[in-house]
């Protein structure tokens, strides 16, 4: 694995303020995503209760994040809203659909391995979305190609996966999920196998991507501070089976710079309030 890709923070998704972002093909302009409403949600596999009566709902462009201890049902939550699944009871909706088909035709799933094919490059591992959904492979490695300079892999079209950092193969697996051009992003702890360093410089990287881009995102994470530095509202889940405990709303406006937004008092504030209710809901 190459050593030398970890790209400077300043290439990493910013965009001047005068500019207009590169849209992402398959998305409207002017889009802000899909609605989710969730109510009276129950699951279970056989006899084992994995979610208790769940409500939620998230406004078109909102981003949400989801936390709890493991086992609590965070990524079936995820799983149900992109009708991988259908609840035992209650229901979900997405951009007003409830079906499981038309739900997972809004939503975009990346998991948490980033799942790169490797013998494909990096551009062709991008391009897979668009090449999935009908289009040529020339058209959907140009699509892929226009984006990589923005999202810091500038120069690394031709990398097989394995020359690639874990920060930069998460990066693709992300702009492939965003090249789907769905208005709902399911990201299931897309950044857990990454050492602390990486995994705060793609928080930072996953923070003015997602103000670039107006898509409804929904991030499960076993980290609070994480959580709460990328998404708008957090809601803390109990042990299994998972119900909510509490919902906080993210200091904003929080500083482009992670450190000084992590620091900030109220930030620090909002985290230890999460922390107590994850331990109350851990009992």
């Amino acid at each position: 694995m190459r050593q030398d890709t970890t790209v400077p923070a300043s290439r990493l998704a910013k965009t001047p303020p005068d500019a207009t972002p590169d849209a992402v093909p398959g998305a409207a302009p002017g889009d802000l995503g899909a609605g989710i409403a969730i109510s009276g949600l129950e699951h279970s596999y056989g006899d084992l209760r994995t979610l208790d009566r769940l409500d939620l709902e998230l406004a078109p462009g909102g981003v949400l994040g989801l936390v709890g201890p493991s086992g609590c049902g965070k990524s079936t939550l995820l799983e149900l809203i992109c009708g991988l699944q259908e609840p035992s009871v209650g229901s979900v909706a997405v951009g007003g659909a409830k079906a499981a088909a038309e739900r997972l035709a809004r939503c975009a799933f990346m998991p948490q391995r980033d799942l790169l094919l490797p013998w494909y490059s990096a551009l062709d591992n991008a391009a897979l979305a668009p090449r999935n959904q009908g289009e040529g492979k020339a058209a959907a490695r140009r699509h892929a190609a226009a984006l990589f300079e923005r999202f810091g892999l500038g120069g690394f079209e031709a990398s097989a996966p394995a020359e690639l950092s874990g920060g930069m193969r998460q990066r693709v697996a992300f702009l492939r999920t965003l090249l789907a051009g769905k208005p709902v992003l399911a990201l299931d702890e897309p950044f857990a196998a990454l050492d602390a360093i990486t995994r705060a410089e793609m928080q930072e990287w996953l923070a003015q991507t997602l103000a670039a881009e107006a898509r409804t995102v929904v991030l499960v994470s076993h980290d609070v501070e994480e959580a709460l530095y990328l998404c708008d509202r957090v809601a803390v889940l109990s042990a299994r089976p998972g119900r909510i405990v509490t919902e906080l709303t993210a200091p904003s406006p929080r500083a482009s710079d992670r450190d000084a937004a992590v620091t900030d008092p109220e930030f620090v504030a909002a985290r230890e309030r999460a922390l107590r209710a994850l331990h109350e809901g851990s009992r």
